[in-house]
This record gives structure tokens, sequence and C-alpha cells, in this order.
């Protein structure tokens, strides 16, 4: 596609930015021919979520956006015309960028785990509780270092979110192989502590990716501990 997107590929673009930039393909259901022409041209990108999509805008798509809100669009969408033309005089008066009119997307969880396929003719198995894994001693050790220096960020608050970069400033006496060790421990089974992604690339500097802990090539930024 040409550097300038076709209204029905802007309409995609307006219509994520509306929900702050991110949204599944199976919430807003776009054309998948201008949706791939605008991931080709880099304004528009697309990763696996669960049984969906995620479409996010990038920054270049971000920066084309901030400036072609009056752009024309097709003729019975005037009234989304008139309104991104509002928006524009909006931002010209006071200064401020498209970006920081709608505001970050909000955190996002981890998927929910797909539910096994039920087998045919299958004899359902009896209920027994779960069996708890035992700790290595190690990585016991591990896991309440990692809360000790999550309750020093958080002023002794549980339920708040934790950047990793925080997180691993107050574990520096310790090597990042033996922190990345602890936090792969509480991402393969513990409840109370939760691993969460930031979706928003403006919610990220240098040093937030480089905390960034990869598991698979899905990087987690931040650390919540409930209990």
């Amino acid at each position: 596609m040409s550097e300038t997107p076709t209204p029905a590929q802007a309409l995609i673009l307006w219509r994520l930015l509306g929900r702050q930039g991110t949204a599944l393909n199976s919430e807003i259901k776009p054309e998948k021919a201008p949706r791939d022409a605008l991931r080709k041209a880099g304004l528009l990108a697309v990763e696996k979520e669960g049984r969906s999509s995620r479409l996010t805008v990038t920054d270049k798509g971000w920066n084309w956006a901030g400036g072609h809100l009056r752009d024309p669009l097709p003729p019975t969408m005037r009234v989304l015309q008139d309104w991104l033309t509002r928006l524009h005089h909006h931002l010209d008066a006071t200064g401020a960028t498209l970006a920081e009119f709608v505001g970050p997307a909000p955190e996002r969880g981890p998927p929910e785990p797909k539910p096994p396929r039920a087998r045919k003719n299958a004899t359902p198995k009896p209920r027994t509780a779960p069996k708890t894994k035992a700790v290595p001693p190690d990585l016991a050790r591990l896991r309440a270092r990692i809360e000790q220096a999550y309750l020093a960020c958080t002023g002794g608050r549980r339920a708040a979110p934790v950047r990793l970069s925080a997180l691993r400033a107050e574990l520096a006496d310790l090597d990042r192989a033996a922190v990345d060790a602890g936090l792969a421990a509480i991402l393969s089974g513990d409840p109370s502590i939760r691993l969460t992604r930031i979706s928003d690339p403006k919610a990220l500097d240098a040093a937030e990716r480089d905390a960034a802990f990869n598991p698979a090539g899905e990087p987690f930024h931040e650390i919540w501990i409930h209990a």
C-alpha cells in the first residue's frame, strides 16, 4: 500500500485508537485485505492471542493518525469526520498529542488457558484434590527474595503492579539468571503471583524493555503479588 491509508484502512486505525490503540481481531472484525495492508505498511501490529489475534497500532500508525485527523472518510462516516475535525482543533489549540488525549491502553493479564477437549466415549475420572508441587529449597528462597523486593517497591502493599526494572534493582545482588529462574517458577504455577505485559510501546523505555522477562519470546513487564 502507499504511505497514505485508504479510507477503509483508516477506519480500522480510528476504531483501534478509539479503544486506546489495541483490540482483539474478533472484537472489531475488520476486513482482511485492509487489515493486512496496514500490517505490511508498518502501521499495525498483529500478534496471536488465544483463539484470536491482537491488533495494535504501531508508533508509525499513531504518528500518521496525529497528522491526518482531517483526512476525508466515506460519506457514511460524516459524523466521525466531524468529530475528528473537532479533535484536530482541540489538539492544535492545547498543544497536546493524540496519544496524550487517548491515553495508554489498560493492562492485560495473561490469556485464559484453553479448556481441554473431551474425548468421545471417555469415562470421566473422579476428581481429586490438586497436588501441591514441592518447591526446591533454592527456588523457595528465590520466591521469598522476590516477594521481599516486591514489598519494598510497594511500601508493603500487595495487589499493586511493580515494574520488573524496579524489582531487578531491588535484587541487584542476584544475577539475572537467578532472578529469571525465580520468575519462571512463579509463572509455572504460583497462583498468588502474576506476571503481566504492557502492550502500549509508549509506556516502555529502554530500561523497561531490557528488564522484561522473556520466557518464550513474549515479554512480561510487571509483577503482582496478591497474597
